[in-house]
């Protein structure tokens, strides 16, 4: 007669099992994602961007940096107040300035300062444009 070992996790997989623990989860009784499909190898960074959408940024932190500045206008055009336009300008001017002298990673950049006069008065300009 054969000998029957159960692991210690095993024993605990068993007993939640027993207790139910394991039923009503989600995605219970549907088919497996992709099942019967072709393999991707890369389905796992597939399955990444998918879940976290915009905020999954694969960009060097310089390039991302150059994205910021590209989309500044649409960024600011969100905040309400002026003081919040200027701190952010501030903000993107400093991770400028670290990224000119080499202390953000990534391919070396010569981007130049935003000034914040110029953003200013565009983000008003816009808001008075879009004003009922």
């Amino acid at each position: 007669m054969a000998q029957w070992y159960e692991s210690s996790i095993d024993r605990q997989l068993r007993e939640a099992q027993e207790r139910g623990e394991f039923d009503n989860l989600p995605g219970t009784g549907k088919p497996l994602p992709g099942a019967g499909g072709e393999y991707d190898e890369d389905w796992w960074i597939k399955d990444w961007l998918h879940r976290e959408g915009e905020s999954a940024c694969l960009l060097p932190p310089t390039l991302a940096l150059r994205r910021e500045r590209e989309d500044l206008e649409r960024l600011v055009d969100r905040m309400s107040t002026e003081k919040a336009v200027r701190e952010h300008v501030a903000a993107l001017n400093e991770q400028i300035r670290k990224a000119r002298v080499g202390l953000i990673g990534g391919p070396p950049t010569l981007l130049p300062p935003v000034d914040a006069e110029q953003v200013v008065q565009g983000w008003r300009r816009r808001r008075l444009s879009q004003a009922p």
